[in-house]
């Protein structure tokens, strides 16, 4: 039986993240194999401990030193949700100084696929170098999603979560029929099966 792919999913520094064990548990569910990164202030906000023995792998927020093991499987796909404006515009100027942005700096020159669902509110949204680097990204290659999927009033609910799963589907290396029927097995029961409609 062949391996489930692997995910890397950044999390970067907005109230989505405080949720983000239920996105992971979901993606799981539908046959990823999850792996977390979190940004600095990020990090600050999560049960490392707790998100690490759900996902089997370490949830990441330094770099590790010369000679360390890699923690992580490579990935197949990367994720960053949720995405913020700091985290944005420094990935599109080539900034690294985080773990997070050099992980997403390699895997964009490595050619991966890579969805970004932003979560910036209208002001920052307006900022001159916010919408250009945005274009960038998208030239690039990077699926920028569109920033209802993470906005307020109603924060994350399950169905808002079920849609980045749909999306991130497609992004998916087919699974053998083995694998799929693990995967349909294990979905949370407190969470929806998720919906058809791809969010683009």
């Amino acid at each position: 039986m062949s391996e489930a792919p692997v995910l890397y999913l950044i999390v970067c520094a907005a109230p989505p993240a405080q949720r983000i064990g239920e996105l992971a548990e979901l993606l799981a569910a539908d046959g990823w194999r999850v792996c977390l990164i979190a940004t600095p202030i990020a990090a600050t906000w999560l049960d490392r401990d707790e998100l690490a023995t759900q996902t089997g792998h370490p949830v990441r927020a330094e770099w590790r030193r010369p000679g360390d093991p890699e923690p992580h499987p490579p990935a197949n796909a990367v994720a960053v949700v949720p995405a913020t404006f700091n985290t944005l515009n420094k990935w599109a100027v080539g900034a690294s100084d985080t773990l997070a942005l050099g992980v997403l700096n390699e895997m964009l020159g490595a050619g991966l696929p890579i969805h970004v669902f932003p979560r910036v509110n209208a002001a920052l949204a307006a900022h001159p170098s916010y919408g250009p680097n945005l274009r960038l990204l998208r030239e690039a290659g990077v699926v920028v999603h569109d920033g209802d999927v993470l906005r307020s009033p109603d924060e994350v609910t399950p169905s808002r979560w079920a849609a980045v799963v749909d999306a991130l589907r497609a992004a998916r290396p087919p699974m053998s029929p083995t694998r799929r029927r693990q995967a349909s097995g294990t979905r949370p029961a407190h969470l929806p099966t998720t919906r058809s409609t791809r969010v683009t």
